[in-house]
Protein backbone atom coordinates (compact mmCIF):
# COMPACT_ATOMS: atom_id res chain seq x y z
CA UNK A 1 0.00 0.00 0.00
CA UNK A 2 2.75 2.44 0.97
CA UNK A 3 4.76 1.73 -2.17
CA UNK A 4 1.68 2.37 -4.29
CA UNK A 5 0.99 5.64 -2.49
CA UNK A 6 4.59 6.78 -2.97
CA UNK A 7 4.44 5.89 -6.66
CA UNK A 8 1.23 7.90 -7.14
CA UNK A 9 2.74 10.84 -5.26
CA UNK A 10 5.88 10.81 -7.38
CA UNK A 11 3.84 10.72 -10.57
CA UNK A 12 1.84 13.73 -9.43
CA UNK A 13 4.96 15.68 -8.47
CA UNK A 14 6.99 14.86 -11.57
CA UNK A 15 5.01 12.68 -14.01
CA UNK A 16 7.56 12.99 -16.80
CA UNK A 17 10.40 11.67 -14.63
CA UNK A 18 8.33 8.60 -13.81
CA UNK A 19 6.95 7.93 -17.29
CA UNK A 20 10.37 7.95 -18.99
CA UNK A 21 11.22 4.84 -17.00
CA UNK A 22 8.71 2.97 -19.16
CA UNK A 23 9.66 1.88 -22.65
CA UNK A 24 7.41 4.06 -24.89
CA UNK A 25 6.28 1.10 -27.01
CA UNK A 26 5.06 -0.65 -23.84
CA UNK A 27 2.52 2.09 -23.16
CA UNK A 28 0.41 1.10 -26.17
CA UNK A 29 -0.13 3.56 -28.99
CA UNK A 30 -2.94 1.97 -30.97
CA UNK A 31 -4.41 -1.22 -32.36
CA UNK A 32 -2.12 -1.15 -35.41
CA UNK A 33 1.05 -0.81 -33.33
CA UNK A 34 2.27 -4.29 -34.25
CA UNK A 35 1.82 -3.61 -37.97
CA UNK A 36 4.38 -0.79 -37.90
CA UNK A 37 8.10 -1.35 -38.34
CA UNK A 38 9.44 -1.73 -34.76
CA UNK A 39 12.59 0.34 -35.37
CA UNK A 40 10.68 3.17 -37.06
CA UNK A 41 8.10 3.14 -34.24
CA UNK A 42 10.82 3.28 -31.57
CA UNK A 43 12.55 6.22 -33.26
CA UNK A 44 9.28 8.10 -33.58
CA UNK A 45 8.25 7.48 -29.97
CA UNK A 46 11.71 8.41 -28.67
CA UNK A 47 11.52 11.69 -30.61
CA UNK A 48 8.17 12.49 -28.99
CA UNK A 49 9.49 11.75 -25.50
CA UNK A 50 12.62 13.83 -26.16
CA UNK A 51 10.47 16.71 -27.38
CA UNK A 52 8.38 16.57 -24.19
CA UNK A 53 11.44 16.40 -21.94
CA UNK A 54 13.05 19.39 -23.65
CA UNK A 55 9.83 21.40 -23.52
CA UNK A 56 9.46 20.82 -19.77
CA UNK A 57 13.12 20.98 -18.80
CA UNK A 58 15.06 18.82 -16.35
CA UNK A 59 16.43 19.56 -12.90
CA UNK A 60 19.99 18.36 -13.37
CA UNK A 61 20.50 17.81 -9.62
CA UNK A 62 17.54 15.48 -9.13
CA UNK A 63 16.92 13.89 -12.54
CA UNK A 64 17.49 10.18 -13.00
CA UNK A 65 19.82 8.76 -15.61
CA UNK A 66 16.84 7.63 -17.70
CA UNK A 67 15.42 11.17 -17.78
CA UNK A 68 18.76 12.81 -18.59
CA UNK A 69 19.18 10.41 -21.51
CA UNK A 70 16.30 12.12 -23.36
CA UNK A 71 17.78 15.64 -23.05
CA UNK A 72 18.86 16.99 -26.43
CA UNK A 73 22.65 16.82 -26.80
CA UNK A 74 23.07 14.14 -24.17
CA UNK A 75 22.75 10.38 -24.40
CA UNK A 76 23.11 7.29 -22.23
CA UNK A 77 26.84 7.80 -21.62
CA UNK A 78 26.76 11.54 -20.85
CA UNK A 79 23.67 11.04 -18.68
CA UNK A 80 25.56 8.41 -16.70
CA UNK A 81 28.58 10.72 -16.40
CA UNK A 82 26.42 13.55 -15.02
CA UNK A 83 24.98 11.26 -12.35
CA UNK A 84 28.47 9.99 -11.51
CA UNK A 85 29.79 13.57 -11.20
CA UNK A 86 26.82 14.52 -9.05
CA UNK A 87 27.34 11.56 -6.73
CA UNK A 88 31.05 12.35 -6.38
CA UNK A 89 31.04 16.15 -6.04
CA UNK A 90 27.49 16.92 -4.92
CA UNK A 91 24.84 19.14 -6.50
CA UNK A 92 25.89 21.43 -9.34
CA UNK A 93 25.80 25.12 -8.44
CA UNK A 94 25.69 26.57 -11.98
CA UNK A 95 25.33 25.51 -15.59
CA UNK A 96 28.98 26.29 -16.32
CA UNK A 97 29.91 23.46 -13.97
CA UNK A 98 28.47 21.02 -16.51
CA UNK A 99 31.64 21.52 -18.54
CA UNK A 100 33.54 19.69 -15.80
CA UNK A 101 31.57 16.50 -16.45
CA UNK A 102 33.62 13.85 -18.20
CA UNK A 103 33.28 13.90 -22.02
CA UNK A 104 30.72 16.73 -21.97
CA UNK A 105 32.26 19.10 -24.50
CA UNK A 106 31.32 22.54 -25.75
CA UNK A 107 29.00 21.27 -28.47
CA UNK A 108 27.04 19.05 -26.08
CA UNK A 109 26.89 21.92 -23.58
CA UNK A 110 25.44 24.30 -26.17
CA UNK A 111 22.76 21.77 -27.11
CA UNK A 112 21.77 20.68 -23.60
CA UNK A 113 22.34 23.70 -21.33
CA UNK A 114 19.01 25.40 -22.09
CA UNK A 115 17.08 22.27 -21.11
CA UNK A 116 18.93 21.62 -17.84
CA UNK A 117 17.73 23.56 -14.79
CA UNK A 118 19.65 24.35 -11.59
CA UNK A 119 17.39 25.61 -8.84
CA UNK A 120 18.75 27.77 -6.01
CA UNK A 121 22.06 28.08 -7.83
CA UNK A 122 24.53 30.93 -8.18
CA UNK A 123 22.68 32.48 -11.13
CA UNK A 124 18.87 32.79 -11.01
CA UNK A 125 18.74 32.37 -14.80
CA UNK A 126 20.07 28.81 -14.41
CA UNK A 127 16.59 27.83 -13.21
CA UNK A 128 14.96 29.14 -16.39
CA UNK A 129 14.81 28.11 -20.04
CA UNK A 130 16.99 31.06 -21.01
CA UNK A 131 20.13 29.69 -22.66
CA UNK A 132 23.49 30.81 -21.22
CA UNK A 133 24.24 32.43 -24.58
CA UNK A 134 21.37 34.87 -23.88
CA UNK A 135 22.33 35.73 -20.31
CA UNK A 136 24.06 38.88 -21.56
CA UNK A 137 20.80 40.12 -23.11
CA UNK A 138 18.88 39.70 -19.85
CA UNK A 139 21.68 41.33 -17.89
CA UNK A 140 21.63 44.28 -20.32
CA UNK A 141 17.86 44.63 -19.87
CA UNK A 142 18.25 44.71 -16.09
CA UNK A 143 21.19 47.11 -16.27
CA UNK A 144 19.30 49.53 -18.52
CA UNK A 145 16.52 49.64 -15.93
CA UNK A 146 19.02 50.21 -13.13
CA UNK A 147 18.34 46.92 -11.35
CA UNK A 148 19.78 43.43 -11.03
CA UNK A 149 18.59 40.25 -12.73
CA UNK A 150 16.91 39.03 -9.54
CA UNK A 151 14.88 42.25 -9.32
CA UNK A 152 13.87 41.83 -12.95
CA UNK A 153 12.61 38.31 -12.29
CA UNK A 154 10.65 39.37 -9.23
CA UNK A 155 9.02 42.55 -10.58
CA UNK A 156 6.32 42.41 -13.22
CA UNK A 157 6.34 46.23 -13.36
CA UNK A 158 10.00 46.28 -14.41
CA UNK A 159 9.52 43.63 -17.09
CA UNK A 160 6.67 45.59 -18.68
CA UNK A 161 9.05 48.53 -19.19
CA UNK A 162 11.33 46.48 -21.45
CA UNK A 163 11.24 47.34 -25.15
CA UNK A 164 12.49 44.23 -27.01
CA UNK A 165 13.22 46.24 -30.17
CA UNK A 166 16.18 47.85 -28.39
CA UNK A 167 17.95 44.50 -28.15
CA UNK A 168 17.50 43.22 -31.71
CA UNK A 169 20.81 42.27 -33.35
CA UNK A 170 21.97 40.33 -36.38
CA UNK A 171 21.95 37.14 -34.28
CA UNK A 172 18.94 37.81 -32.04
CA UNK A 173 15.53 38.67 -33.46
CA UNK A 174 12.12 39.53 -32.03
CA UNK A 175 10.96 35.86 -31.77
CA UNK A 176 13.94 34.99 -29.55
CA UNK A 177 13.47 38.10 -27.43
CA UNK A 178 9.76 37.33 -27.07
CA UNK A 179 10.60 33.85 -25.78
CA UNK A 180 13.12 35.29 -23.32
CA UNK A 181 10.59 37.78 -21.93
CA UNK A 182 7.93 35.05 -21.65
CA UNK A 183 10.34 32.94 -19.61
CA UNK A 184 11.23 35.89 -17.39
CA UNK A 185 7.53 36.29 -16.57
CA UNK A 186 7.48 32.90 -14.90
CA UNK A 187 10.88 31.18 -14.86
CA UNK A 188 10.92 27.47 -14.22
CA UNK A 189 7.13 27.28 -14.45
CA UNK A 190 5.26 24.02 -14.38
CA UNK A 191 3.95 23.62 -17.96
CA UNK A 192 0.90 21.71 -16.77
CA UNK A 193 -2.36 23.62 -16.77
CA UNK A 194 -3.81 24.66 -13.46
CA UNK A 195 -5.84 21.78 -12.09
CA UNK A 196 -9.52 22.60 -11.82
CA UNK A 197 -11.23 20.70 -9.03
CA UNK A 198 -14.57 19.09 -9.79
CA UNK A 199 -17.19 17.48 -7.60
CA UNK A 200 -20.26 15.48 -8.56
CA UNK A 201 -23.62 16.08 -6.91
CA UNK A 202 -23.74 14.43 -3.50
CA UNK A 203 -26.23 11.60 -3.21
CA UNK A 204 -26.12 10.77 -6.93
CA UNK A 205 -24.38 7.41 -7.11
CA UNK A 206 -26.76 5.11 -9.00
CA UNK A 207 -29.05 5.60 -11.96
CA UNK A 208 -32.02 5.16 -9.63
CA UNK A 209 -30.89 8.31 -7.79
CA UNK A 210 -31.33 10.38 -10.95
CA UNK A 211 -34.73 12.02 -11.38
CA UNK A 212 -36.13 14.16 -14.23
CA UNK A 213 -35.84 17.87 -13.58
CA UNK A 214 -32.57 17.63 -11.65
CA UNK A 215 -29.75 20.05 -12.48
CA UNK A 216 -26.44 18.22 -12.12
CA UNK A 217 -22.77 19.01 -12.69
CA UNK A 218 -21.07 16.76 -15.22
CA UNK A 219 -17.96 16.15 -17.28
CA UNK A 220 -18.06 15.63 -21.05
CA UNK A 221 -16.57 12.21 -21.82
CA UNK A 222 -17.17 11.97 -25.56
CA UNK A 223 -18.42 14.15 -28.41
CA UNK A 224 -20.15 12.59 -31.42
CA UNK A 225 -21.98 13.84 -34.49
CA UNK A 226 -25.35 13.52 -32.72
CA UNK A 227 -24.45 14.97 -29.33
CA UNK A 228 -22.23 14.57 -26.28
CA UNK A 229 -21.98 11.99 -23.52
CA UNK A 230 -21.69 13.37 -20.01
CA UNK A 231 -20.57 11.70 -16.78
CA UNK A 232 -22.85 12.85 -13.96
CA UNK A 233 -21.48 10.55 -11.28
CA UNK A 234 -23.28 7.28 -12.02
CA UNK A 235 -22.10 4.24 -13.95
CA UNK A 236 -24.01 5.19 -17.11
CA UNK A 237 -23.09 8.36 -18.99
CA UNK A 238 -26.00 10.55 -20.00
CA UNK A 239 -26.56 11.86 -23.53
CA UNK A 240 -27.08 15.48 -24.46
CA UNK A 241 -28.60 15.28 -27.92
CA UNK A 242 -27.46 17.92 -30.39
CA UNK A 243 -30.97 19.40 -30.31
CA UNK A 244 -30.61 19.94 -26.55
CA UNK A 245 -27.20 21.65 -26.57
CA UNK A 246 -28.31 25.25 -27.11
CA UNK A 247 -31.31 27.43 -27.92
CA UNK A 248 -30.04 27.83 -31.46
CA UNK A 249 -29.22 25.61 -34.40
CA UNK A 250 -26.07 23.55 -33.85
CA UNK A 251 -24.38 22.00 -36.85
CA UNK A 252 -21.50 20.40 -34.97
CA UNK A 253 -21.51 19.56 -31.23
CA UNK A 254 -17.82 20.50 -31.10
CA UNK A 255 -18.92 24.11 -31.48
CA UNK A 256 -20.43 23.95 -27.99
CA UNK A 257 -18.51 21.40 -25.92
CA UNK A 258 -15.23 19.54 -25.81
CA UNK A 259 -14.00 16.44 -24.01
CA UNK A 260 -13.24 16.94 -20.28
CA UNK A 261 -15.26 20.16 -20.20
CA UNK A 262 -17.21 20.79 -16.99
CA UNK A 263 -20.85 21.64 -17.64
CA UNK A 264 -24.22 21.75 -15.87
CA UNK A 265 -27.02 19.67 -17.34
CA UNK A 266 -30.71 19.12 -16.68
CA UNK A 267 -32.18 15.62 -16.59
CA UNK A 268 -34.95 15.12 -19.15
CA UNK A 269 -35.59 11.41 -19.05
CA UNK A 270 -34.37 8.33 -17.18
CA UNK A 271 -34.97 4.95 -18.80
CA UNK A 272 -34.17 2.39 -16.12
CA UNK A 273 -34.90 -0.59 -18.32
CA UNK A 274 -32.44 0.40 -21.05
CA UNK A 275 -30.22 2.31 -18.60
CA UNK A 276 -30.31 5.53 -20.60
CA UNK A 277 -30.27 9.09 -19.32
CA UNK A 278 -31.37 11.99 -21.51
CA UNK A 279 -29.88 15.36 -20.62
CA UNK A 280 -30.16 18.95 -21.77
CA UNK A 281 -27.87 21.96 -21.67
CA UNK A 282 -30.69 24.39 -22.40
CA UNK A 283 -31.43 26.75 -19.55
CA UNK A 284 -35.17 26.67 -20.24
CA UNK A 285 -35.41 22.91 -20.72
CA UNK A 286 -38.79 21.64 -19.52
CA UNK A 287 -39.45 18.05 -18.58
CA UNK A 288 -42.87 16.50 -18.57
CA UNK A 289 -43.76 14.94 -15.21
CA UNK A 290 -43.64 11.22 -14.77
CA UNK A 291 -41.06 10.53 -17.44
CA UNK A 292 -38.93 8.17 -15.36
CA UNK A 293 -39.36 4.79 -16.94
CA UNK A 294 -39.19 1.91 -14.54
CA UNK A 295 -37.68 -1.33 -15.59
CA UNK A 296 -40.50 -3.65 -16.54
CA UNK A 297 -40.60 -7.12 -15.09
CA UNK A 298 -40.17 -9.83 -17.62
CA UNK A 299 -43.24 -12.11 -17.84
CA UNK A 300 -42.80 -15.50 -16.31
CA UNK A 301 -42.21 -18.21 -18.83
CA UNK A 302 -44.90 -20.87 -18.93
CA UNK A 303 -43.69 -24.43 -19.13
CA UNK A 304 -44.16 -25.79 -22.60
CA UNK A 305 -46.60 -28.64 -22.96
CA UNK A 306 -44.91 -31.86 -23.90
CA UNK A 307 -45.94 -33.19 -27.25
CA UNK A 308 -46.48 -36.92 -27.62
CA UNK A 309 -43.58 -38.54 -29.32
CA UNK A 310 -44.25 -39.82 -32.80
CA UNK A 311 -43.78 -43.54 -33.14
CA UNK A 312 -42.21 -44.94 -36.19
CA UNK A 313 -44.63 -47.12 -38.18
CA UNK A 314 -43.93 -50.73 -37.29
CA UNK A 315 -44.99 -53.91 -39.03
CA UNK A 316 -48.34 -53.91 -37.22
CA UNK A 317 -49.56 -50.51 -38.42
CA UNK A 318 -47.99 -50.52 -41.87
CA UNK A 319 -50.75 -50.80 -44.52
CA UNK A 320 -48.48 -52.81 -46.80
CA UNK A 321 -47.73 -55.43 -44.19
CA UNK A 322 -50.71 -57.62 -45.04
CA UNK A 323 -49.95 -57.45 -48.73
CA UNK A 324 -46.39 -58.68 -48.30
CA UNK A 325 -47.39 -61.23 -45.67
CA UNK A 326 -49.88 -62.72 -48.06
Amino acid sequence: VYRGAVSIGRRLMDPLAELVKIDPKSIGVGQYQHDVNPLALKRSLDDVVMSCVNAVGVDVNTASQQLLTYVSGLGPQLAKNIVTYRDEYGALSCREELKKVSRLGQKAFEQAAGFLRIRNGNNPLDASAVHPESYGIVEAMARDLGFGVTNLLESDVLRKKIDPNRYVTDRVGIPTLTDILAELDKPGRDPRKQFESFKFQEGIEKITDVQPGMSLPGVVTNVTAFGAFVDIGVHQDGLVHISQMANRFIKDPNEVVKVHQHITVKVLDVDLERKRISLSMKQDAVQEPGKTRKASKKPEKRPKAKRPRKTEPGPFNNPFTKTFNN
